[in-house]
């Protein structure tokens, strides 16, 4: 955000208008429309899975990022951020039980810990804990007069879109009931459920 805001860089992506808004002069920012879904929240070990936030008392977060709906109990000291300099060193903390969850991009958390050096399903998203459901935009200052190209562009090519975004599952089954479930699972229950409709 800095080098955007200082003119170092032309575009930011990803970015958002609730984004670092200390950091912003929001009238000199321009944003695209949605261009990826997302949902940030907790993942915890799997038999913390449908406890409450209560249970929720050290949250880990890499650096740079606000745990949305958590915000009033940091502040009021009931829930204790655990900082971490990187995704790989927040997991690691978690495991370890320096902290109660983990607070990240779900889809982007879920597919390190299930695919890069960690045992798939050691941390699971708690969808009963609050999480932030939203889209990222690209931004800019002073090309304000490309994001219209952008935005076409994103319509136009909405199936060459969609398609690469179906190949790096960066919106993995976010507007399902199985969103957060690894791909095995989801492939299971449907499965099941298509026995049981026969």
């Amino acid at each position: 955000m800095p080098a955007l805001v200082e003119g170092e860089v032309d575009f930011k992506y990803p970015d958002h208008p609730d984004w670092a808004r200390s950091a912003k002069t929001e009238d000199r920012i321009s944003y695209s429309r949605p261009v990826v879904e997302y949902v940030d929240g907790v993942l915890v070990s799997p038999r913390r899975l449908g406890l409450d936030g209560d249970h929720l008392k050290r949250i880990g977060l890499v650096d740079g990022w606000t745990a949305r709906g958590y915000e009033e109990k940091i502040e009021a000291s009931q829930i204790l951020p655990v900082p971490s300099d990187s995704l790989p060193e927040m997991i690691h903390q978690a495991l370890l039980k320096n902290s109660d969850g983990a607070y990240y991009n779900v889809v982007v958390a879920l597919h390190h810990i299930n695919n890069v050096r960690v045992r798939p399903g050691v941390l699971v998203f708690a969808p009963n804990l609050p999480h932030t459901r939203s889209s990222y935009r690209l931004s800019t200052i002073r090309h304000g007069d490309l994001l219209p190209r952008f935005d076409s562009f994103l319509d136009e090519r909405h199936e060459q879109v969609a398609a690469i975004k179906a190949k790096h599952r960066v919106e993995a089954n976010i507007g399902t009931e199985y969103f957060g479930m690894e791909q095995w699972k989801v492939d299971f229950l449907k499965r099941q459920k298509a026995r049981n409709t026969q």
